[in-house]
């Protein structure tokens, strides 16, 4: 085992379902090895993450700066341990306050923009919820001309899990294109359909209704790539009138009217989460 190496040991005691992590990190010439037996301590970088003070990343970058302190010690070593009921953390000597995480379904209207904020003064989600809750983002998007489901939050990990395609989230979507169209002129978006370098491609695809002025879609997503269904629909020559998100994972949009928000249930957001 050469310098730097770093090593990692799990060790699980199943029938209590507790655990104990052993971490050690080399410094110098010697390994010093902390135990974490309380399976509620995080790794600060993540705490600094969950307190909506900075991303994971400029969180080590703090961490190495020598900016942060837990418990009036400065640290300088990412990964360092935390327990997040008891130990004080501060960044530039100022306390990090804990926040609640909030996990918020938005019916977004359309002419809404899906960001934080917007230089050309249009509306955004932030518009539609309490001003105390500036600290909720979007969880993924929608483009400003459709409407429908949106999730915003403040815990990255819940965005992380809805929005990774590893995970397996499928989106559900209503979809209103000019024309009639059949189930089998659908196929190519199960085949998938090739848009410059990328293979855009439908979970599943069908037609709700049909007549020769328009045809009433609903398409499955499991990953979420750049306006992909208007990006599909015009590589087959569809033009869509009208776009609206109904679902993601188990959360349907149900009669939640435009503009208007809901907060989650626990069960909801397992729902989500437990992959």
């Amino acid at each position: 085992m050469g310098p730097g190496f770093h090593l990692v040991l799990f060790f699980c005691y199943l029938p209590t379902l507790s655990c104990c992590f052993l971490f050690g990190v080399q410094i110098g010439d010697q390994a010093q090895f902390k135990i974490m037996a309380d399976s509620k301590m995080v790794r600060i970088q993540k705490y600094l993450s969950d307190a909506g003070v900075c991303s994971r990343r400029a969180g080590e970058k703090l961490v190495e700066q020598g900016r942060v302190a837990v418990n009036g010690e400065i640290i300088h070593k990412p990964g360092t341990p935390v327990d997040p009921q008891k130990d004080v953390v501060a960044v530039d000597g100022n306390p990090v306050k804990k926040r609640t995480k909030r996990h918020i379904a938005v019916h977004k209207p359309r002419g809404v923009v899906s960001t934080k904020s917007d230089e050309m003064g249009r509306s955004i989600l932030s518009d539609l919820l309490p001003d105390e809750w500036d600290d909720l983002y979007p969880v993924g998007r929608l483009d400003r001309e459709s409407e429908g489901l949106i999730l915003m939050t403040n815990d990255g990990d819940f965005c992380l899990k809805v929005t990774h395609p590893r995970y397996g989230i499928i989106k559900k979507y209503r979809v209103t294109v000019r024309g009639k169209v059949e189930n089998k002129d659908l196929k190519p978006l199960l085949q998938g359909i090739r848009a410059g370098s990328e293979l855009l491609k439908a979970h599943s695809c069908r037609v709700l209704a049909k007549d020769f002025a328009g045809s009433l879609l609903e398409i499955e997503l499991a990953e979420g790539k750049n306006r992909e269904i208007r990006r599909m629909m015009k590589q087959m020559g569809l033009k869509v009138e009208n776009l609206r998100r109904i679902q993601i994972g188990t959360i349907a949009i149900g009669d939640l009217k435009p503009g208007k928000w809901r907060v989650l249930q626990p069960g909801e957001i397992a729902s989500l989460t437990k992959g």
